[in-house]
């Protein structure tokens, strides 16, 4: 068999992220990274010019929904296959390489359908970013702090429920986000941890003692940090203070300016360095034209970059954010560009524990981002192969898409 002829990425600088090469350059041969360094790159092969650019490992979205007016939630395991591959290809376009496909609540029968639907869009060769798996959340939260949530969907944690899930579609379920102060949530947290499952503490009212059973338990993340749970108080702290003072525990933040204000973002970042994940929890509408549109099973307005529900003008019901966008709005908020682009990457893959993913080193999948001086995403590289790259940055040195 013949070898790939090695391609070399030479930009203004390279973060692993763990350190920033610049100027920097990283070698791809075939599916992977052979060598990267600064300076001077080498002449073997294919040689690209990325000038003022920035290459970082390929994003991490643990928290998706939709995109591009496709979204999980469907009526059959053909119909989410489907919308996952489509939305998967959106926010391709904005550096994202890998990702878990986000479940709301729904009807027993339905879900089930979703992690079934989840699981083939798994196996799918993909022109877009990768499906890492399911993150189910709901239906196991508080109807006190159900948000967007159909709360007629909701229902108490059910280890029975999960065995059913995981028989449809094994090893399809990476994260679950429930409320610990339910009954039987922390049994359930417990299973989740024995089968490896990121158990998440989310749409939830519980107070500080008892986030911190549910941390004690095997809780190892916070979805959407401050939204959807009682807020920090001086004398109570609830489960956002239980979760900020605890090593063990990785909190998202919506970095779209609507879900939490620059500052806190900033603050968050100090309080918990290295523990940050970025996510989008980006709904269908993103990427369409403000209006109102139809995601789960409600309806939407969408202006300003906020979304939220008809019925409801006042609740937030995700977002219409990228992650190039996320990244960027971190620097803005006062983030160094090492931190943000950290909280996009690596920490998110740490979370999931999946060393494969989020960083650039030799060895590792050649999934990149390619930004522009604004952080915008200019092009995109998903296994060696690149599957966005509008305006031709890297010269057809890399191969297009399989299939």
């Amino acid at each position: 068999m013949v070898r790939p002829t090695p391609v070399t990425l030479h930009a203004h600088a390279v973060l692993t992220p763990s350190r920033r090469l610049s100027p920097g350059w990283v070698t791809v041969r075939g599916s992977v990274v052979t060598a990267l360094g600064s300076g001077r790159p080498p002449t073997e092969g294919h040689v690209v010019r990325l000038g003022g650019h920035l290459i970082v490992p390929g994003y991490v979205d643990l928290h998706v929904h939709g995109g591009g007016g496709a979204q999980v939630n469907g009526d059959s395991a053909n119909d989410v296959r489907g919308s996952v591959r489509r939305f998967a290809d959106h926010h391709v376009r904005h550096g994202t390489t890998a990702l878990l496909a986000t479940a709301v609540s729904c009807p027993p029968d339905e879900l089930l359908e979703v992690v079934r639907g989840i699981a083939a869009c798994m196996e799918d060769p993909q022109a877009g970013a990768r499906i890492l798996g399911a993150h189910l959340e709901g239906p196991w939260l508080s109807p006190a702090r159900a948000g967007a949530q159909d709360i007629h969907f909701l229902r108490p944690p059910d280890a029975g429920e999960l065995g059913r899930l995981q028989r449809a579609a094994p090893d399809t379920i990476r994260r679950v986000t429930l409320a610990p102060e339910l009954p039987g949530a922390l049994a359930l947290i417990g299973e989740l941890t024995r089968h490896r499952i990121v158990a998440s503490i989310g749409h939830t009212d519980a107070d500080f003692a008892t986030a911190q059973e549910a941390i004690e338990a095997g809780a190892t993340s916070v979805t959407h940090l401050f939204n959807a749970m009682p807020g920090l108080h001086h004398r109570d702290p609830g489960p956002a203070a239980a979760a900020l003072r605890d090593a063990r525990v990785t909190v998202e933040l919506i970095a779209d300016g609507v879900h939490i204000h620059p500052a806190v973002l900033a603050l968050v970042v100090r309080a918990a360095p290295g523990r940050v994940v970025a996510v989008t929890d980006a709904v269908a509408a993103t990427g369409l034209a403000a209006g109102r549109h139809e995601i789960g099973h409600g309806a939407v307005d969408v202006a300003a970059g906020r979304v939220s529900m008809v019925d409801a003008p006042q609740t937030l019901a995700g977002s219409v954010l990228t992650m190039d966008e996320a990244v960027a709005n971190l620097v803005r908020a006062g983030v160094s560009v090492q931190e943000a682009v950290t909280a996009a990457t690596a920490t998110p893959a740490r979370t999931i524990e999946d060393s494969s993913i989020g960083v650039i080193r030799v060895g590792s999948g050649a999934d990149l981002a390619i930004l522009d001086p604004e952080l915008r995403c200019s092009a995109t590289v998903v296994g060696g192969r690149a599957v966005h790259d509008p305006e031709d940055l890297l010269q057809g040195a890399l191969p297009a898409p399989a299939g």
